[in-house]
């Protein structure tokens, strides 16, 4: 079941842009896998374009099936023998409309049994007769950065526009499936913000059945979904898998990684710097600290699909294989739990810069814990600074049946004041809630159908 085209207008003004201009664009679009590369390209290719998704076959043969595609739009291309990339792509230029794109989706592929393609279309873009656009897509992350971000590369520096596709926010899940804003954060915790998971989603009743069929069945479409994104992006996949196993089961600190691996925790810098730069784990510092802090940093799961796949799959495996979905399912509840009440967290705090609080404008908010002014530990949810400075917001995030919220602001007002950064910022308290019970009138409460439909955009 085909989901319709959602959002994507920044990258469409991008393409747009480049496409019409007067000179012959290069343009680079690059991301995991299921993101919806393809399916942007071609909802922006007019008809005088060639689109063409290249496959894993030898050279000879991928020159003969992309003359193929071109046929289609140059009559008799096909009827000529091209023995290299070169001669194609020269008449290709000779014989293609002027401002005709050429679109070459999975790129890699083509790189892989062809090493020398780069430097030839380096030779074709820089050449003062090149009269077509060129895009290059791909979902290896790594190979499209070496290809196009390497200052080595032949391709660097010649990119008109470079789109790194990243997951959909979290509220276009509301029109992809339908659900109401409560069951939608649910699904989210589970899906992400990958198009093509809440495509295959849709298909089923609930989100218990399609997590069931896609990913606990040994037989899933998702099943070893992790292991095929890992391939895609690193030269080996055992030691991200690793990595991506111990954050996920609780294991934050770089000492424990490292602890557990029974490796020194320099060694594991460069990997953890990977996964973060393909998007999959992130640094979590407390508010007010810099990024750089190591000894306050905490590793977590960025992406939703991977802490579920972690959480649950890898470490009933075995089960799995006997097909005792239902009972893995069932153990698992109190951890799905936790997880969407995780993840509601995160989408509290996205949401802070996005809307205006009490009268202001924000900064990201972060989360925060230590200790506090009279030395007790303290965890607080959301904490922000206003756009110019003269206030700070405190927040609670609570995914509950029934959230107390004169309760929570009570303890939050406590936090508060023994907060040991405010100085003289003016402080302002706030609650994301599931289901708020009986919140006093000039309390700041924020629910799920407002989070999202500020995390829409």
């Amino acid at each position: 079941m085909r989901l319709q085209f959602l959002n994507r207008t920044r990258e469409i003004s991008k393409l747009t842009r480049a496409l019409n201009s007067a000179e012959p664009a290069f343009i680079v679009v690059y991301g995991r896998r299921r993101c919806g590369k393809s399916t942007l390209l071609q909802h922006i290719a007019s008809e005088k374009d060639i689109y063409y998704l290249a496959d894993q076959q030898e050279a000879p043969l991928q020159i003969k099936s992309l003359a193929n595609e071109i046929s289609r739009h140059i009559p008799g291309f096909d009827q000529v023998s091209y023995p290299s990339w070169e001669v194609l792509f020269n008449s290709v230029q000779k014989q293609a409309q002027r401002g005709t794109t050429l679109i070459l989706d999975e790129f890699p592929y083509l790189v892989q049994k062809s090493p020398e393609l780069p430097s030839i279309l380096q030779k074709q873009i820089d050449s003062r007769k090149n009269t077509i656009h060129l895009i290059i897509c791909g979902s290896s992350q790594r190979m499209m950065q070496g290809l196009v971000l390497d200052s080595t590369a032949p391709l660097y520096g010649r990119a008109m526009e470079i789109i790194k596709l990243r997951p959909l926010e979290p509220g276009w899940l509301v029109d992809a499936l339908g659900f109401d804003a409560i069951k939608t954060v649910e699904a989210y915790s589970i899906w992400g913000g990958v198009p093509r998971y809440w495509e295959l989603a849709k298909q089923f009743s609930s989100v218990e059945a399609a997590s069931k069929e896609l990913i606990l069945d040994r037989d899933g479409v998702l099943h070893e979904e992790p292991m095929r994104l890992l391939l895609d992006d690193m030269r080996g996949a055992s030691q991200p898998h690793s990595l991506l196993g111990l954050i996920a089961g609780g294991a934050n600190k770089m000492s424990e990684i490292a602890g557990r691996l029974g490796k020194p925790a320099s060694s594991l810098t460069r990997p953890l710097a990977n996964l973060i730069q393909l998007g999959y784990i992130r640094k979590d510092v407390p508010f007010g600290e810099s990024i750089r802090s190591g000894k306050k940093t905490m590793y977590r799961i960025e992406d939703p699909f991977l802490q579920f796949w972690y959480r649950i799959v890898l470490p009933n495996q075995s089960l799995l294989e006997q097909d005792l979905i239902d009972e893995v399912y069932a153990a698992s509840k109190q951890k799905l739990t936790m997880q969407t009440a995780e993840i509601w967290e995160e989408l509290a705090r996205l949401s802070v810069s996005r809307m205006e609080i009490a009268g202001q404008r924000w900064k990201p908010a972060s989360r925060w814990w230590g200790k506090g002014q009279t030395g007790k530990q303290m965890e607080i949810d959301v904490v922000a600074e206003s756009m110019d400075g003269s206030s700070i917001l405190f927040g609670e995030a609570k995914w509950k049946k029934k959230t107390n919220v004169t309760q929570v602001m009570e303890k939050l007002s406590a936090h508060a004041a023994n907060f040991p950064k405010i100085g003289k910022r003016k402080i302002v308290l706030a609650a994301w809630c599931k289901h708020p019970v009986s919140p006093p009138g000039d309390t700041l409460v924020f629910d799920a159908n407002t989070v999202l439909d500020v995390v829409k955009n």
